[in-house]
């Protein structure tokens, strides 16, 4: 099986890459622009690829702008994938708001070209990274994938555009099919300190609290402190990255078996700002500074999953194999190992 990854230099994408290295024998070829991914994550992919003892595998990694629609189709028209993982993608809600086009551009119009090519260029199955930020401010948590999708800032927008255009395609072109994933928030770095988020000017709350607790950044802000939840701070629900990233391996096998469908990325709970920063500061052993800044605009005051649809449907693949790379979905849904894990990745990343 030969699979297409977009970004997968970056965070999430490259911890997807990995376990498909480590936990199957298709082959990849990653396109990434670099702009927030990094060169050595590849190298380190390469590495990880060069370890195993299977030698068939293979891995291309190709420096190209999703915008660069002409030299994207070229790549689709000599691929011959049979699968896209489409992660490329601007992020930070906070941006969204004040540059709504950036995000319009390179989510939703991007997103839109390459479902094209895959049409054009039979690529049949389509895995996209989409985001709980299509939901908005939910009238229910933990929130499952039936509920009001209502973005309250553009990259939530761009992001359930994207979802719209692929829904409609597959319902158009029956050999096309997808899963899209909704992420909550995700943390945590590679167990064996390989990989990890490399992005020097992340918003990532854990990350920018594993920053401070080493002495890169002299502090850490909470944006907001008088939301209705029980200390006043938000809550999400935080999913290590490696967890996050086999359901990624899992969503290839169950288009294999069954339909499309959209399924919450998340472990069901919640946990606020506030707790967050605390924990860090206990695997830390570092009291480190923390101030209280006004809200950010975009910000819902609860984000939490319900995520019983995409544990039913481990359970469906079961039969297939799947628990023998996975005995259970979510391995890692401990708070303080998520922390220790970015922890231990900002220690040792200086780049």
């Amino acid at each position: 099986m030969n699979i297409l990854i977009t970004g997968a230099a970056g965070y999430i994408g490259s911890h997807v890459a990995k376990q498909i290295i480590e936990y199957t024998d298709y082959n990849l070829t990653i396109i990434d622009n670099l702009s927030t991914g990094k060169k050595e994550t590849i190298l380190a992919l390469q590495n990880i690829l060069k370890n195993k003892e299977s030698g068939t595998q293979k891995m291309e990694f190709i420096k190209e702008d999703l915008c660069n629609f002409k030299a994207i189709e070229k790549i689709f028209a000599d691929g011959g994938f049979d699968a896209l993982i489409h992660f490329a993608a601007s992020i930070v809600v906070p941006e969204s708001v004040l540059n709504p086009l950036k995000y319009y551009m390179n989510n939703t119009l991007n997103t839109i070209n390459i479902v094209n090519l895959c049409n054009k260029y039979d690529v049949g199955k389509m895995v996209f990274s989409s985001t709980a930020a299509v939901y908005g401010e939910p009238k229910t948590i933990p929130v499952n994938e039936d509920a009001h999708l209502a973005p309250i800032n553009p990259y939530g927008w761009s992001k359930l555009m994207s979802e719209q255009v692929i829904c409609d395609t597959a319902k158009a072109n029956k050999n096309f099919k997808y899963i899209i994933f909704r992420y909550f928030n995700v943390a945590g770095a590679d167990l064996e300190n390989r990989i990890g988020q490399s992005f020097p000017n992340a918003t990532h709350l854990i990350k920018v609290a594993a920053q401070t607790a080493i002495g890169k950044r002299k502090q850490i802000a909470i944006y907001g402190n008088n939301y209705n939840t029980k200390d006043g701070t938000c809550v999400r629900d935080y999913i290590h990255v490696d967890d996050l990233a086999f359901a990624h391996i899992m969503g290839l096998e169950y288009l294999k078996e069954f339909d499309s469908d959209i399924f919450n990325v998340g472990y069901g709970k919640g946990y606020s700002v506030k707790e967050v920063i605390d924990t860090m500061k206990t695997v830390s052993g570092v009291d480190f500074k923390v101030i209280y800044e006004d809200r950010r605009a975009g910000d819902p005051a609860q984000l939490v999953s319900d995520n019983r649809k995409i544990i039913n449907a481990y359970a469906k693949l079961k039969r297939f194999g799947l628990k023998k790379m996975f005995p259970r979905l979510f391995r890692y849904d401990n708070l303080e190992l998520i922390c220790k894990t970015a922890l231990a990745w900002e220690k040792n990343y200086s780049l």
